[in-house]
């Protein structure tokens, strides 16, 4: 697998691996991340990886702050990350954490944060030992407000 740049690393559309096995690369980039959380408050560490429609994987993990409401969680950092790069059309994203019994799943912030950029792609909630569950954005955030909805025609006061 090719590097590009310093912050994205590329799924190499050459490349003959299986869409099932480009989801498992996706959901490793996020176990890595998580080793790099900085969660001294909570201890849970978080990690996630975002893959963009031109195929480049952008990772994040939570950064906590000793002022708690200051902190940011890794799906936000991932986003992040790819949209200062210049991508800001993604295909799927995997969140990581280390509890064994349930998947994790997005905070309501990074439900939101997410549609903002569509709510058709999807959102792979894994466990430590690899298994996940798959959903959209829209399954995790339905009825949902978004870009388009400040276009639209408002009573007038």
């Amino acid at each position: 697998m090719a590097q590009v740049e310093s912050t994205g690393r590329t799924m190499d559309p050459r490349s003959t691996q299986t869409p099932e096995e480009i989801i498992q690369r996706l959901i490793q980039y996020s176990h890595e991340a998580k080793q790099k959380a900085y969660c001294p408050y909570s201890k849970f560490r978080v990690g996630a990886a975002v893959l963009t429609t031109d195929n480049l994987v952008f990772t994040g993990c939570n950064v906590e702050n000793a002022c708690y409401n200051l902190g940011i969680c890794a799906e936000r950092t991932a986003i992040s990350k790819a949209v200062t790069e210049g991508y800001q059309s993604f295909k799927a994203i995997a969140v990581a954490s280390d509890m064994a019994e349930d998947v994790i799943t997005p905070c309501g912030a990074c439900r939101q944060f997410m549609r903002e950029f569509g709510t058709s792609w999807d959102v792979y909630m894994t466990k430590p030992d690899g298994t996940f569950q798959k959903m959209t954005v829209n399954e995790l955030l339905p009825l949902s407000f978004g870009p388009d909805d400040l276009s639209k025609e408002k009573e007038s006061a």
